[in-house]
């Protein structure tokens, strides 16, 4: 016998099904948020966070450190400006990562590139630091029911299939040539979501071409520092998908495809040597994921597509001006 998790509360789905003489539904199907496979992967998350953070912890007091005890290392970090550049720089980023959805990579990557590393260890760093991010960040949405199950799915295997895709190029090309050609249309598809904010859009409960999107957006992530949001995000609004659950559906999935992402960098690139600029840019990121997402949920639908169409318009615009300089 099927034991059933009822919403008792007095929704307006209640009162209708009460109307025709209906049992309540489901707490899963009023709260989308509580869906039984979005929890499991929540769980998920959380047991991989844990234990990644258990794992660097015990590296950190008990590894090889070079003949530096875990608090030497920890405190010359604390004393380091470039960390706490590192911190700023990832709270930035994540801000406006869990609040509309992209742009942390092309944040992070652009300061690490600056700082002097190469494309394939920035685009490693990034990846490795967000995976302490996204994860925190995707939780948060899932607990605001930000995160539309199906949208999730669709977008999950594809978008980690082509993030180690694109891992397994970076290291054995640059992936900066993709970047101009890959500006060319997040330059256009800023454009279009600014003119959906401004006139009537017709929502579309399924979008078509996900599975494809995740995919591209996946690989251009991994290839070029960043670009899963802007790809993936600006794509299905400017389909006319629901702005905040489009945005926490693709920064939960997020999570799972740079866990893939990262651990392609490290067994075929090996670990980089930016670590302290990564423990930054987690550190910064991981006060900034929670409120970025309650940001995601207060804000209205026009104001995130005004916001993520004129950032997207800006950064891709100014990298095509670089690329052409």
């Amino acid at each position: 016998m099927k034991i059933r998790d009822l919403d008792l509360s007095s929704s307006p789905l209640n009162a209708e099904h009460e109307a025709l003489g209906l049992p309540p539904v489901e707490d899963y199907v009023s709260h989308p948020d509580n869906h039984p496979v979005l929890r499991a992967a929540m769980w998920a998350a959380v047991l991989i966070l844990i234990s990644l953070l258990g794992t660097l912890a015990w590296r950190l007091f008990f590894g090889d450190n070079g003949g530096h005890s875990g608090l030497e290392i920890i405190e010359t970090t604390l004393n380091s400006p470039a960390f706490w550049s590192a911190v700023a720089v990832g709270f930035f980023a994540q801000m406006i990562d869990g609040a509309l959805g992209m742009a942390y990579g092309i944040t992070a990557t652009t300061f690490l590139l600056s700082a002097g590393a190469s494309p394939a260890a920035a685009s490693a760093s990034v990846h490795i630091a967000e995976v302490f991010t996204t994860g925190l960040s995707g939780i948060s949405h899932v607990k605001l029911g930000n995160v539309n199950k199906s949208l999730f799915l669709r977008l999950l295997l594809p978008g980690i299939i082509g993030a180690v895709l694109g891992a397994v190029l970076i290291t054995q090309f640059d992936g900066q040539v993709l970047k101009p050609f890959i500006s060319a249309y997040l330059l256009l598809m800023g454009l279009y979501i600014l003119s959906k904010a401004y006139r009537h859009v017709k929502q579309r409960r399924e979008p078509k071409h996900v599975a494809k999107l995740a995919l591209f957006g996946g690989f251009v992530d991994a290839a070029g520092g960043g670009g899963w949001g802007p790809v993936v995000t600006s794509s299905l609004l400017g389909s006319g998908s629901d702005p905040r659950t489009t945005i926490g559906s693709v920064n939960f999935a997020e999570f799972f495809l740079t866990i893939s992402s990262a651990t392609s960098f490290i067994l075929l690139a090996g670990e980089p040597n930016t670590w302290m600029m990564v423990a930054g840019l987690v550190f910064g990121g991981l006060f900034a994921a929670p409120f970025a997402a309650l940001l995601c949920r207060k804000l209205s639908a026009r104001t995130l597509l005004t916001i993520v169409g004129c950032l997207i318009t800006l950064i891709s615009a100014y990298n095509i001006y670089i690329a052409l300089a």
